[in-house]
């Protein structure tokens, strides 16, 4: 009896077999009914931030009840997309080895149903030296007294309920080996221009701090994602200033994204976060999208002049609100642009004369949110001027600033003096001056450099040196008399 129980343990083992679902009624619902509709739950209390197409993902993998909402606020962005496959890269937890394992079986299955393995697009990740190889290891368990891995498998149901069809390439990594990541992550760049794929990269943050320290590693993670350097971000990682037990998968997905990408950080939590959370110890969890560079950077995220007019009409009901000691009411079912972390500002005039103005330049809250709170600001809290009253408010002519988002350029002849604004950083030393400061004073692109340089406490050639990150913006101005783009 014991020999046709193991026999029969090694034959659901072989190639070609279905790996089931291990931890459904644990990590999420084992009801497949269920487990959909509150998949769609999660979904519905999200927004997508961009009509561009994500190239890939970075989703945590804890249990739905911690990890969900989070996980659903990068499955979002998918939401209105097709992809040819879907490359699923998660770390090992359970087994150990040294190499990326690719499941050689032909089918996932979650109580949803069954997802085929892509096999045609698999067959171009191995190689030859086996660095990348089809294997079981990762993706089955070890024996009957074991669980499957879990990291890859909690990512399955939120795919079906999204994408129809739907092929995967499930990847578990479980070598800390850079060469061999990097190896992983260039492949997939290679094969990302031939098929239409998302790369997801399965991952949870640092584990087992207090929650505030939580908050402060994890930042420090989400600054490393955002510098686009993946051999920095696998460094720091090496050196413990940040912690990502699938921060091999991250750096791989850094690298298949290739230099253009650009990169959106969608939403962060920790488990301190749940209802009746212990923050004692707590576990981190961000979702970010990344996503081509287009060619024209900038006009692909200027504002239309309905998008405009609907963002003006918002500084100034929320102008009216505010100076009559009421809370203003965020519209519904706004355009993705202004959905997205902005820098602006909101200006008051009296009868021509200032007489109000502030606003964040750096990209902190989604747009809207943010012309409502500087709508705040401008009117009764700019310590230049009394706040307004009532009665002045038909005398206030209101006027929005919204800055692009800032973008990384190689070339610094891009920069137009007068036209864009520039951000310089360098480790941990940041400058930012606005465009019409270098009209101002009359600077060249040089001297515009130099001072931006200064400002960030570096040395005025410093803009030249490796390592320094380059970032430029513009903005657009608007109010009732003209509506035009500075």
């Amino acid at each position: 009896m014991k020999k046709y129980i193991i026999f029969l343990i090694m034959l659901s083992m072989l190639p070609g077999q279905t790996r089931k679902a291990e931890v459904a009624g644990q990590f999420y619902t084992a009801d497949g009914q269920k487990l959909k509709a509150e998949i769609e739950r999660y979904l519905t209390w999200e927004k997508v931030v961009s009509d561009d197409k994500p190239i890939g993902l970075i989703i945590p993998h804890a249990g739905y009840v911690y990890s969900g909402q989070v996980a659903a606020a990068g499955y979002k962005q998918i939401e209105n997309h097709q992809y040819d496959a879907v490359i699923i890269m998660a770390p090992d937890h359970r087994v150990g080895f040294d190499f990326i394992s690719i499941y050689e079986g032909e089918f996932y299955e979650t109580p949803l149903g069954k997802i085929p393995v892509d096999r045609d697009l698999a067959d171009q990740l191995v190689t030859p030296n086996q660095d990348i190889r089809y294997s079981l290891l990762g993706h089955e368990k070890k024996d009957i007294f074991s669980m499957g891995e879990h990291a890859l498998e909690v990512q399955l149901p939120f795919l079906q309920t999204l994408l129809d069809p739907l092929k995967i390439v499930p990847v578990i990594i479980g070598t800390q080996d850079f060469q061999k990541i990097e190896t992983l992550g260039k492949k997939l760049q290679a094969l990302r221009q031939e098929k239409d794929l998302l790369i997801v990269a399965s991952s949870d943050l640092s584990h087992f701090h207090a929650y505030e320290d939580c908050k402060t590693i994890d930042s420090r993670l989400v600054l490393a994602v955002e510098k686009k350097d993946p051999k920095s971000f696998f460094r720091e990682l090496a050196g413990h200033q940040i912690e990502a037990c699938g921060g091999n998968c991250i750096a791989a997905l850094m690298i298949a994204g290739g230099p253009g990408r650009n990169v959106k950080i969608l939403k962060y939590a920790n488990s301190g976060d749940v209802k009746g959370g212990d923050k004692s110890r707590v576990v981190g969890y961000l979702s970010a999208a990344f996503y081509e560079r287009k060619e024209n950077k900038m006009d692909d995220h200027l504002l239309n002049l309905e998008e405009q007019k609907l963002m003006l009409e918002l500084a100034e009901e929320s102008v009216k609100a505010f100076v009559n000691g009421k809370k203003p009411k965020m519209p519904e079912n706004l355009p993705a642009i202004t959905l997205e972390k902005r820098g602006a500002f909101v200006t008051l005039h009296k009868k021509g004369q200032l007489r109000g103005c502030i606003g964040y330049i750096l990209p902190l809250k989604p747009l809207a949110e943010t012309i409502i709170e500087m709508a705040e600001a401008a009117s009764l809290r700019d310590p230049r001027f009394n706040p307004v009253k009532p009665s002045e408010l038909e005398d206030i002519d209101v006027e929005v600033s919204v800055l692009t988002v800032p973008y990384v350029i190689d070339d610094v002849s891009e920069i137009e003096v007068g036209k864009h604004g520039i951000i310089i950083r360098k480790g941990y030393y940041q400058g930012l001056l606005l465009p019409q400061v270098a009209t101002e004073y009359g600077w060249d692109r040089t001297t515009f450099l130099e001072h931006t340089c200064n400002k960030a406490g570096l040395h005025p050639d410093a803009w030249k040196e490796k390592g320094t990150e380059i970032k430029i913006f513009s903005a657009q101005v608007f109010n009732r008399e003209t509506w035009q783009v500075r």
